[in-house]
């Protein structure tokens, strides 16, 4: 390492972040094949996928891919994504968050409360939109649930997806807002002046 380059420390490793760009990507399969679907004014974007009847046929295969990604994707990251008692304090301190005040905030583990909000938030998005998707996947399971429930399974759907996308909308913003963040998941280090400012704990824990 040369002198002047930053000293580094292992945020993800590359299995991590495979796993991570495949729930990404399938993501954003699965946001514009939905939307094509979901009112006639964005059918168009159905031609992405070949067409209308590709789109439909695709959708919940996609699904099911993203499903498993995710899956395997929580269970690596439970166990940092409890609530404690510095969580607690950070949501309490919201206005310090926003204004960067991070040297009035409590140390920061692996990831702050929002990061632990969101991802819980997107673990039971994710098990609804499964549920609700099998009820209406015409192909092989619809015909064996009643009409009224695959009709309130199609609204669980729609409204479970509409807040999986805000999720993820909110996740990419904060991941530009604090810069560094982006390079943990391309390169999978951060600089040791990036952990240590936004997450002094785990700084800390990573480097004994």
């Amino acid at each position: 390492m040369k002198n002047d380059e930053p000293q580094l420390i292992q945020r993800y490793t590359a299995n991590e972040r495979s796993n991570h760009w495949i729930t990404a990507i399938t993501f954003i399969l699965l946001a514009l094949s939905g939307l094509a679907m979901f009112h006639p004014a964005m059918f168009w974007l159905s031609a992405l996928f070949g067409g209308g009847q590709w789109t439909r046929i695709l959708h919940p295969f996609i699904g099911v891919v993203m499903f498993v990604s995710f899956m395997i994707l929580a269970l690596r990251f439970w166990h940092h994504n409890y609530l404690d008692s510095a969580d607690r304090q950070w949501l309490k301190q919201m206005g310090d968050v926003l204004n960067n005040r991070e040297d009035k905030l409590p140390e920061i583990g692996r990831y702050n409360a929002g990061q632990k909000l969101l991802f819980f938030v997107m673990v039971v998005c994710l098990v609804l939109l499964l549920l609700s998707g099998i009820v209406i996947w015409r192909r092989y399971f619809s015909f064996y649930f009643p009409v009224t429930l695959i009709r309130g399974a199609a609204v669980v759907h729609a409204a479970t997806a509409f807040v999986l996308i805000v999720g993820i909308v909110v996740h990419i913003y904060a991941a530009l807002w604090v810069k560094g963040s982006i390079r943990a998941m391309t390169r999978g280090y951060v600089t040791w002046g990036w952990a240590r400012k936004h997450h002094p704990r785990w700084f800390r824990e990573s480097i004994k």
